[in-house]
């Protein structure tokens, strides 16, 4: 098959979530840069593929789609072969629950504490990392009964929800306090054909 470009930034934790899909998936893919900094993501070219100019997009043979999550629904039921996204109702909701969950608390804390240190965006760090800690302590609780978020195996919510989690302390947010995240990070890292997000030597990471 042709390969899947994939508009990227690749300190973007929204970018690399699909670019771990489409590795975990073992999909052809043609990583195109998009430069944030120079505002590349504002020009009419990247409008047309993403009016919100915003990465990741991708472009799958002439399907053009934004926003991770969606993507992350896309790639799983188009070449998951079942995994990744169930379909009864019952574990398809829990799924969505975490989709959602990534969209904002992890966005608005981990990521967001990350933001300041890494792009200094201008947000109060002692609110983020406050907030970023009081929903860890409940991914922690819940990853105490199963090993991954939404069921036994792993699904786009554990893709959706990793990216920003395991980079948390780049923003100053430590993850000493929570041993289930922690083993469920290396479980993530375990999946044959995981690609991590290059590390920034920011915040409480110490090392590249």
């Amino acid at each position: 098959m042709q390969a899947i470009k994939l508009y990227n930034f690749p300190r973007s934790g929204h970018a690399h979530r699909v670019e771990l899909m489409l590795s975990l998936l073992q999909l052809p893919t043609e990583l195109i840069f998009v430069d944030l900094a120079k505002g590349a993501h504002k020009q009419a070219d990247f409008l047309t593929l993403n009016p919100f100019g915003q990465v990741p997009v991708i472009d799958d043979q002439g399907v053009v789609l934004a926003d991770s999550n969606a993507i992350l629904v896309y790639l799983a039921l188009k070449y998951g072969e079942g995994r990744w996204l169930p379909t009864d109702p019952v574990g398809a909701a829990k799924v969505q629950r975490w989709l959602s969950v990534a969209a904002g608390p992890i966005a608005f804390g981990p990521g967001r504490a990350r933001l300041i240190t890494v792009f200094g965006a201008l947000y109060n760090a002692q609110e983020v990392i406050a907030y970023a800690h009081s929903w860890l302590k409940v991914i922690d609780q819940e990853l105490g009964a199963t090993p991954y978020l939404a069921s036994g195996e792993p699904t786009i919510a554990d893709i959706a929800a990793y990216s920003y989690i395991a980079h948390a302390p780049e923003g100053n947010v430590s993850l000493d306090d929570y041993p289930n995240i922690r083993a469920w990070l290396t479980r993530v890292e375990a999946l044959p054909g995981f690609v991590g997000m290059p590390r920034t030597v920011a915040g409480l990471q110490t090392t590249a």
